[in-house]
């Protein structure tokens, strides 16, 4: 299935009996909820070079000493990064015969090369896919060689730990390893086969038969994602390289500290320890990479009254109303805004707990931009179910689904006190509706506070506002730097790729040039 995560959502989510689905980014980001960062390393296997836990431990006032690599997130993107920068070199297997034979033929011609040495924009040109970036499909034909046409081939991929290749670097995030998977409830199934969500040399199907647990019709639930990214960065020897905890709010580009002229970015933060108490932190790095995912901050309508105590953007809100007991299937409605995944999600939601729904959007039913004309009926029946309520349940009509109102091309206009909302219909006129709550569930747009500009002049057109959809970070395609600022990388969403199973393209891309900078830097 494809999609991106501006577009359509990563995971869907399911309450047991009833069907339900969620969105998430595929990377990780800033400002979940955090635990204490896992330590150690598994039993027999060295740790990867990084930061040493005395250092972190002093990781609170400033240090000028530079570390070579910053890594802004801990999801998928960073994690994958993390795995390659610690000396985990991929190799094609002598044996390996690929698919593709143009492929084939390019990978034969540097047989017993490290992939990491090899050109990315050879290997990769010709190659087509459901991904606008020639190094995602490569590495993703590499890792899985025929999904696309139902196959199962291995990875034509072996993986090397070569300790000469290994370049120190520290991962920065809120949460543990994982990123924004961690903030959603186990239940929560994806979107994309559950196989797609695995990163190199740990797949997804390993990892749950260890585990004595199964997809569901190849998905898997959000809770076993979350915990394979965590299990994977303690499983490969990572966990040095991680820093939980750390919220970053500053950074700095193209001012190097006298001592280090090498030193171009300053990254400063809020760390927060175990016991809570929080204390600032200032490092050093000559490359920074944002890996920060688009989860962190919900788009906003930008009428009055959405600031009012009712109105929230996270479906998170609902479920909270619910246990609390202020929102029953006694209340008014609960006013769901979106014509997306994620408001089918709170819609599937509110089903479940019996709760009265109105739900507007503004495009008409059967507008062929909507997002489940995208998504097959057998495997996603959940979504089309909602579809078709929408598309059966508008105001005029009788009423199929006792307790949900669709309403097809409304505009929210204001919120009042009292919990009334406004909105315009068709043809103009105003309505006003007694609610409970109001969800407004119209997508989610990256925080990047910390650069200066909120990092709207890295974009492709600095113009508008930075989106992963419409204008992502401007990067060059094979080595995902920013092509307008030296040493500072994106990846993930905020480079374009929006699926786990592409981001790790990117990661190979970043990691390919940053070890070429290393074996560059004078002694």
């Amino acid at each position: 299935m494809w999609r991106s995560p501006a577009t359509f959502p990563t995971i869907s989510r399911r309450p047991a009996p009833a069907t339900s689905t969620v969105t998430a980014a595929s990377s990780g980001r800033l400002g979940q909820p955090h635990g204490p960062p896992p330590t150690c390393c598994p039993a027999g296997q060295p740790p990867a070079p990084a930061m040493s836990e005395s250092r972190k431990d002093q990781v609170g006032t400033s240090s000028s000493e530079p570390l070579p690599v910053i890594i802004i997130g801990n999801g998928p993107s960073g994690i994958c990064l993390s795995y390659l920068l610690s000396g985990h070199a991929p190799y094609v297997k002598p044996d390996a015969v690929h698919p593709h034979p143009l492929l084939h033929r390019k990978l034969a011609e540097a047989s017993g090369r490290c992939l990491l040495d090899q050109d990315l924009d050879y290997l990769s040109e010709g190659l087509e896919g459901r991904s606008q970036s020639p190094v995602a499909l490569l590495f993703d034909a590499l890792l899985r060689p025929d999904t696309d046409f139902g196959g199962t081939l291995d990875s034509v991929l072996s993986w090397k730990r070569q300790e000469e290749r290994a370049v120190p670097h520290l991962v920065l995030g809120c949460g543990p390893p994982g990123g924004a998977w961690h903030a959603m409830e186990g239940s929560m199934v994806t979107l994309s086969q559950g196989e797609w969500m695995g990163l190199p040399d740990l797949q997804v199907k390993d990892w749950m038969r260890g585990k004595r647990r199964g997809l569901r019709n190849s998905r898997a639930t959000a809770g076993d994602i979350a915990q394979y990214y965590r299990d994977y960065v303690t499983e490969k020897g990572l966990s040095p390289n991680f820093l939980s905890g750390a919220l970053v709010t500053g950074v700095e580009m193209g001012g190097a500290e006298p001592k280090d002229p090498s030193a171009l970015f300053r990254v400063s933060g809020i760390l927060t320890a175990k016991d809570r108490r929080q204390r600032p932190f200032s490092l050093w790095a000559r490359s920074v990479v944002l890996a920060t995912g688009t989860f962190d901050s919900p788009a906003r309508l930008g009428i009055p009254g959405e600031a009012l105590p009712y109105v929230h953007h996270k479906l998170s809100a609902l479920e909270a109303a619910m246990r609390a007991g202020t929102v029953t299937p006694a209340s008014e409605p609960v006013l769901i805004i979106g014509a997306g995944l994620s408001a089918a999600d709170a819609v599937l939601y509110a089903r479940h707990c019996g709760l009265p729904v109105i739900h507007a959007f503004r495009r008409p039913v059967d507008n062929p931009g909507l997002v489940f004309n995208q998504l097959p009926k057998m495997l996603y029946p959940e979504y089309h179910k909602v579809h078709q309520m929408m598309r059966e349940q508008s105001a005029p009509s009788p009423s199929p689904y006792e307790g949900y109102c669709s309403l097809p091309g409304h505009r929210p206009l204001l919120f009042k006190e009292g919990r009334q909302a406004v909105l315009c219909d068709p043809c103009s006129r105003h309505q006003v509706f007694g609610v409970s709550l109001v969800l407004v569930l119209i997508g989610s747009h990256p925080d990047l506070s910390f650069l200066p500009g909120a990092g709207a002049n890295l974009t492709s057109d600095p113009e508008q506002p930075l989106s992963a959809k419409r204008n992502p970070i401007n990067v060059d395609p094979f080595t995902y730097q920013s092509t307008c600022q030296e040493g500072l990388y994106a990846l993930g969403p905020l480079a374009g790729d929006n699926f786990v199973r592409f981001v790790q393209g990117g990661a190979l891309a970043v990691a390919s040039s940053l070890l070429r900078k290393e074996t560059r830097k004078p002694p």
